[in-house]
């Protein structure tokens, strides 16, 4: 018990870190005054989606959990209890996480911009308190989460319930963000950019505080319901899988993954302090040197962790290290096919001189190429951990690559922050200086955001691998086999399934898109004085169009990765749904890594645009990139994320009705 008393502790002090960080952010005073009335438009929008996006939630969860205790009146063996119980606060601790970032950003947007008026230093200093916050709340409640349900219950098979309810609320808030931000980011570009020739974040386009708005409860609160259920449903699965795998070692299995988290998240605290620069070509080094002794610290740690725990048996150190190797060079591939700085973005770039055509076509067959390295790499680490420690060795090393996730998620989420702060400082009118040292903390936002991406797309593969092997035990399945009808039945359906998740989430975006086109062109036409600033634009129609949009288009594809599993493993049977299981993780993967990095590319070419290069901003070329961009922001904010949580919410469903089968 005396492990878990430090784990927990551990995880109470991060907590209470990131809390200090919070509150040194709100104590910054703000004193543009149209800079805070902006802020405050963009924080007031933020929330209210949030409190009526939790009050849908609120409603799945209640009426999922209500099932799972009906299953006691239909069915003779039920869904025990403490997984119920273990749902429900998964749910919640998800809902809090997501609370918790997307109230600092809010405060922390206008507070970077403040700050970046006296040097970038300051700006940088800011924006990454806030996303040091998110990363931090996300490990040290999901560790602190798991720690107490599994000091309650004894069982991790029990504690599945808290990765279900993490996982359910996460693709609900990340399709549901990914919606909101993407129709108010299509609407913005197309109209305000390409038709109207304005800047991005011009006070005069109508849904520019809609865009806003969106980064916050996309790529804050979204992305960080993302990767809590990555954290969580990876350390369940390798507790569970550690007390199948080594039953001569007591619970020791299961302490060992969630120890190497602890030790993940003091490395993260040191690394996230090591963030910082007065040089704005030497951001993207400092973000670098951040992770790296991150990771550095945690191989030692967990060095030392192993050997104390197994002896001389260091075969799960190096399962460790191999995913957590996996990670980096996931996200470094990542970085390459992103990155401005790189040729295959350039090479898109290049593609936008001759139209939007040829600019999406190279952007897809990039995706494409992209896939080829990550698989690589995701096999080699499957093959590496299995050869060391067999099947809790893959576990293991999915453990090892989120290990550092308080580090590399702090990079992720700051950027919605450094984008935000570019935007005040454009609509306040800030000045100059102010507004290009918040696009250069941006710019570097956008790959740090790509990297992130990387880990939980490779993490993802890994987690579902060792949740497809759980489900296996529970269902007490010796062989699933591929020539049997209903088995290739669930793994064709299985293969089917990202792509029908994709396609009702793209379908979301561009109905959304269409209705926030339509309003921002209606306002262009019948408010006059919008582009001579004499009259502002309506900026709450087009927030509310965004809201009600999500809210409304978010429940289909969310519902349909609870339903579909049961609705196979009840027809067609367990070893049918073994196959889905296998079908949706092969394809799922692949999608998740095209739809990442081919929107990320649109992005960054565009950007490269916009720099100045290949006729800069205004130019033919500029608009044929922004209507790539258009394309890729649904791939890589909305539906690429989600099918990460898919993936895992389908195996996490699977192992829950494991014993009704």
């Amino acid at each position: 018990m005396v492990y878990e008393y430090w784990i927990g502790a551990t995880a109470v002090v991060a907590l209470a870190f990131a809390g200090w960080r919070a509150w040194a952010i709100s104590a910054q005073a703000v004193e543009d005054e149209e800079a805070r009335n902006i802020a405050q438009a963009i924080r007031e929008g933020a929330m209210a989606f949030l409190n009526r996006e939790y009050r849908i939630l609120a409603v799945v969860v209640a009426g999922v959990a209500l099932l799972m205790w009906a299953t006691r009146l239909f069915t003779e063996q039920a869904i025990a209890s403490p997984i119920i119980i273990s749902f429900v606060v998964g749910a919640i601790f998800s809902v809090v996480t997501g609370y918790i970032g997307m109230r600092v950003a809010t405060l922390a947007n206008v507070r970077a911009a403040e700050a970046a008026k006296k040097g970038l230093a300051q700006g940088l200093k800011v924006a990454f308190a806030s996303g040091s916050v998110m990363g931090l709340s996300v490990v040290s409640l999901g560790l602190l989460g798991v720690v107490i349900l599994w000091m309650v219950f004894k069982d991790p098979n029990m504690v599945y319930g808290f990765g279900f309810g993490a996982s359910a609320v996460a693709l609900f808030a990340r399709v549901g963000g990914g919606i909101y931000t993407k129709a108010a980011d299509v609407g913005a570009d197309l109209v305000g950019k390409v038709e109207q020739g304005i800047p991005e974040d011009d006070a005069r386009n109508p849904a520019v505080i809609a865009d806003n708005v969106g980064d916050n409860v996309g790529d804050v609160a979204g992305m960080g319901a993302d990767l809590f259920e990555s954290y969580v449903d990876t350390l369940i699965a390798a507790m569970a899988l550690g007390l199948i795998a080594l039953p001569t070692h007591g619970t020791f299995g299961a302490i060992y993954p969630l120890g190497i988290a602890a030790l993940g998240i003091i490395a993260s605290v040191v690394g996230i302090m090591l963030v910082r620069t007065n040089d704005e070509h030497k951001i993207q080094q400092a973000f670098t040197r951040g992770v790296f002794v991150s990771a550095g610290l945690l191989i030692l740690g967990a060095w030392k962790w192993t050997d104390y725990l197994f002896g001389g048996d260091l075969s799960f150190f190096w399962a460790v290290v191999t995913g957590l190797i996996a990670g980096v060079l996931i996200g470094l591939v990542t970085e390459y096919y992103t990155s401005h700085e790189r040729s295959p973005v350039r090479c898109v770039a290049d593609a936008a001189q001759t139209g939007p055509a040829t600019n999406i076509i190279s952007g897809l067959a990039l995706g494409m190429f992209s896939t080829a390295l990550p698989i690589v790499v995701v096999v080699a680490a499957i093959l590496i951990s299995y050869k060391l420690a067999g099947v809790y060795g893959i576990a293991i090393a999915a453990v090892g690559m989120l290990s550092t996730l308080g580090m590399t998620l702090a990079s992720d989420t700051y950027g919605p922050v450094a984008d935000n702060a570019a935007g005040i400082a454009e609509m306040a009118g800030m000045g100059v200086e102010t507004r290009e040292r918040a696009e250069a903390l941006d710019a570097v936002g956008n790959t740090t955001a790509a990297i992130g991406k990387g880990f939980a797309i490779g993490s993802a593969a890994l987690t579902a691998i060792a949740l497809m092997v759980s489900y296996v035990t529970v269902a007490k399945i010796d062989v699933v086999d591929l020539l049997r009808p209903t088995v290739m039945s669930g793994l064709f359906i299985g293969g089917m399934l990202p792509f029908l998740f994709s396609a009702f989430s793209m379908q979301a975006v561009g109905k959304s898109a269409i209705k926030m086109v339509e309003e921002v062109r209606r306002q262009f036409k019948e408010i006059p004085g919008i582009m001579t600033r004499k009259n502002k634009p309506d900026y709450k129609a087009c927030v509310d169009i965004s809201t009600k949009a999500a809210l409304r288009e978010m429940l289909i594809p969310g519902l349909l990765a609870i339903i579909i599993p049961v609705v196979i493993g009840f027809t067609l049977g367990a070893e049918a749904l073994g196959g889905l299981l296998a079908g949706s993780i092969v394809t799922g993967f692949l999608l998740a890594v095209m739809m990442a990095n081919s929107g990320g590319a649109w992005d960054n070419a565009k950007k490269y645009i916009e720099a100045g290069n290949l006729g800069g901003k205004g130019s033919a070329t500029h608009k044929a990139a922004v209507v790539g961009d258009t394309v890729g922001d649904p791939f890589k904010d909305t539906s690429g994320p989600a099918l990460n949580i898919l993936i895992k919410l389908m195996s996490i469903v699977a192992l829950i009705i494991a014993p009704l089968l």
